[in-house]
């Protein structure tokens, strides 16, 4: 709801600051006061094109300030600015800033932070209904008619949403595996070649890794052979070191008794001995370990070659060949398994399609419904707008199949004849702008319940009627304004004003060069006497002031 507007150097209007609440407020002034002003401003923080025109002459930006109340939580107004990352504090307005540069460009502020016009936009229809003789957006967009009889008739329009997406899901399932089972159907022939020479292979993981380590060994065996056999000679035959060590061991401890020297000499040679022996054990072990058999060796390497050529052709590492095999050997099954996975896959589609199209059908049942109800609702209200002679009919219309999707199978729309025998057709390409207007408030009172905006705006919605007619549109102007909503009608019937809860004034003045235009909320005894000029022109009658009682007395 729209409860503070402040106006800064638009066109006429120097400075305004205004306060709003809930109920039917009327905005009156003489013709070319300057009433359009107000909307263009309002307009203007909504996201409306940002036109240097509006700036006044001499000033070199102009300002418009919005407030609104909070929305409340849950709502799609607060979801929208959560996801932008406008936060609003508990109990605080929601306030709209847009600022206007005289030589073009403009900046645009949600509670003080930068935002897009387009996001100011988006902000606006959740806050604000602007209906007008030109107006081309809400009630008369087509796109927004489907959901305006949703919400009137209840409708159950998540099921078929739900229904919707599980369905699509399960198209989208039997679509991918009739791709992959045609894609592996035309590689049916390579897939049995690449199996089964993978299968033949029989390759390991980490057997490259030990076939690797293995041909190393071989072949630092095959450098270190002639080495290794020339250290052995050493210790081998009767003139080896450690045979000579073990004769002079034999012939010292014959002698080892006649002088400690002699002793501890053949302590030292029975250590030689046992170091000699240990090297030569462990140069046996070495040369077992280092063994070169070039049949073994060539047989590794025939294995290596084997592996990382399969690998290279397939583009995958060694290691990886064993997971080849078996991805490409379950492509391969898929192909004959593959058929009866498609009938499950296409029975779920079938089963999710029938519950689709029963929810759908139920929804459309729910919106035939609610249009035979929307459309009596609209038909009494015509009479009293002087629209006795006008038809209007909700069509819901069964979409081609190719065209149903989460909001159902049908087309909605809403049509009028304005003459009997006349064809019906869209609102705005039939209707007059006065007629365009009574029908949009019929609309408003016969959906009033159903949700909306919570401020609305009625520009001239009274033009060309009087009398009876301008009393029923200030009755219904006055119904729609009930139960909390927050209704502005510009207006210059005194029917219309006579029903205000609150009445501002709009007038256009004069100092030298200078025009201003300003508004006033008026209190009691100035409203009766706009109203009496309303009635009667430039000059104000007793009788005027008298019927502007009478007016004010009635509402």
């Amino acid at each position: 709801m729209l409860t503070a507007l402040s106006i800064a150097n638009i066109v006429l209007i120097e400075r305004l600051d205004l306060d709003f609440g809930a109920g039917l407020g009327v905005l009156t002034g003489e013709t070319g006061a300057g009433k359009s002003i107000l909307l263009d401003a309002l307009g203007l923080a909504l996201g409306a094109r940002a036109d240097s025109a509006l700036v006044r002459q001499g000033s070199d930006k102009a300002q418009v300030t919005a407030s609104f109340a909070a929305p409340a939580a849950g709502t799609p107004l607060a979801a929208l600015l959560a996801a932008n990352e406008i936060a609003i504090e508990a109990g605080e307005p929601l306030l709209i800033r847009r600022m206007l540069k005289a030589d073009g460009g403009s900046r645009a502020f949600l509670n003080d932070q930068p935002c897009s016009a387009a996001l100011l936009r988006e902000v606006g229809t959740h806050l604000v209904e602007i209906h007008g003789q030109h107006d081309d957006r809400g009630l008369l967009a087509p796109a927004g008619h489907r959901i305006l009889l949703d919400t009137y008739a209840r409708a159950n329009i998540g099921a078929v949403a739900t229904a919707h997406a599980a369905w699509r899901a399960a198209e989208e399932k039997l679509a991918a595996a009739r791709a992959a089972i045609a894609e592996a159907e035309r590689d049916r022939e390579w897939l049995e070649h690449c199996v089964a020479e993978l299968r033949a292979l029989g390759a390991q993981p980490g057997e490259d890794a030990a076939l690797s380590e293995a041909r190393a060994a071989m072949q630092k065996g095959e450098r270190l052979a002639g080495d290794l056999g020339a250290i052995m000679e050493a210790f081998e035959g009767s003139e080896s070191g450690p045979a000579l060590l073990r004769g002079a061991a034999r012939r010292l401890d014959r002698l080892a008794g006649d002088h400690p020297l002699l002793a501890e000499a053949l302590a030292g040679l029975d250590r030689a001995i046992i170091e000699a022996d240990e090297a030569e054990a462990k140069l046996h072990d070495a040369a077992r370990a280092m063994e070169y058999d070039p049949d073994r060796l060539e047989a590794t390497e025939t294995r290596l070659f084997e592996l990382r050529a399969m690998a290279r052709k397939h583009g995958v590492q060694p290691d990886e060949l064993a997971e080849l095999s078996g991805t490409l050997a379950a492509r391969l099954d898929a192909i004959e398994g593959g058929s009866a996975g498609l009938q499950k896959l296409e029975a779920t589609v079938a089963e999710t399609a029938a519950a689709y199209t029963h929810a759908a059908t139920a929804l459309s049942g729910q919106r035939m419904k609610g249009a035979a109800r929307l459309d009596a609702a609209v038909a009494d209200e015509l009479a009293p707008l002087k629209l006795d002679a006008a038809r209007f009919r909700t069509l819901v219309e069964r979409l081609p199949a190719e065209r149903w999707g989460a909001e159902g199978i049908d087309r909605v729309e809403f049509l009028i004849s304005t003459n009997p025998g006349a064809p019906f057709a869209p609102l705005g390409k039939i209707a007059s702008g006065g007629e365009l207007s009574r029908f949009i408030l019929a609309l408003k009172v016969a959906l009033a319940e159903e949700g909306g905006a919570d401020t609305i705006i009625f520009d001239e919605i009274d033009r060309g009627v009087g009398g009876a007619v301008a009393s029923a549109i200030g009755e219904r102007l006055a119904r729609l304004a009930g139960g909390g909503k927050q209704l502005l009608a510009v207006t210059h019937s005194p029917q219309v004003a006579a029903k205000g809860a609150v009445h501002f004034m709009i007038a256009k003045s004069s100092e030298g060069t200078v025009t201003r235009t300003s508004v006033h909320q008026l209190d009691e005894a100035d409203r009766r006497e706009e109203i009496a000029r309303m009635l009667s022109g430039a000059e104000v009658t007793a009788e005027a002031r008298a019927q502007a009682e009478r007016l004010l007395e009635a509402a």
